[in-house]
């Protein structure tokens, strides 16, 4: 088994499992093909396994896109050629899996290479939990910095308006003249 994983391991990259990670709805999904060509069957075949098992894929493990999300994910080059064009394509638009609808895919598959590979897919969805974590925490420090470096302005400009009042020389203090006033009868 351990030789089977170092081998699948330099085959599929976490990295390249990560690439075909989105985010829709605010959640992280794959797309069918991407999750059907790494467990190795037909997208087809996976989206049949999916219907026959509609009890096990509640929407927050699988659910279809929009047009609307389609288009968006056809911007950023992350699906297949338009069939408007010639080139194939798809009738309606895929189905995206959650991480637990990942796992779900793999065991109602019931294919050994689904089974393997699905423990790369877990790592990946955790992989990229893992980035958003670090992002998060990378943002709150920037943002505690940010606040610091206000008040150090703040304060830097009080010292140099106090040091701007002690460079400018004090008003001469009337004195009163050398000798003897001269008398003046009321």
């Amino acid at each position: 088994m351990e030789k089977q994983m170092k081998k699948l391991k330099g085959i599929i990259p976490i990295e390249r499992i990560a690439d075909q990670i989105y985010t829709v709805r605010e959640k992280r999904v794959m797309l069918d093909t991407d999750l059907a060509r790494l467990y190795g069957v037909a997208t087809r075949r996976l989206n049949e396994q999916v219907r026959r098992n509609a009890g096990r894929f509640p929407d927050d493990f699988a659910f279809q896109l929009t047009n609307q999300e389609l288009a968006s994910l056809m911007s950023q080059n992350a699906t297949s050629s338009d069939a408007r064009r010639g080139h194939g394509g798809r009738r309606k638009p895929p189905l995206v899996f959650t991480e637990h609808g990942a796992i779900m895919a793999a065991s109602v598959l019931n294919s050994p290479r689904a089974a393997e590979v699905s423990v790369f897919v877990v790592r990946a969805f955790v992989k990229l939990r893992e980035l958003t974590m670090a992002h998060k925490e990378i943002r709150k420090k920037l943002d505690e910095l940010e606040h610091k470096v206000t008040g150090h302005d703040q304060a830097i400009a009080g010292l140099i308006n106090a040091i701007r009042e002690l460079m400018t020389p004090p008003e001469p203090k009337k004195k009163r003249p050398i000798g003897f006033a001269p008398w003046k009868d009321k």
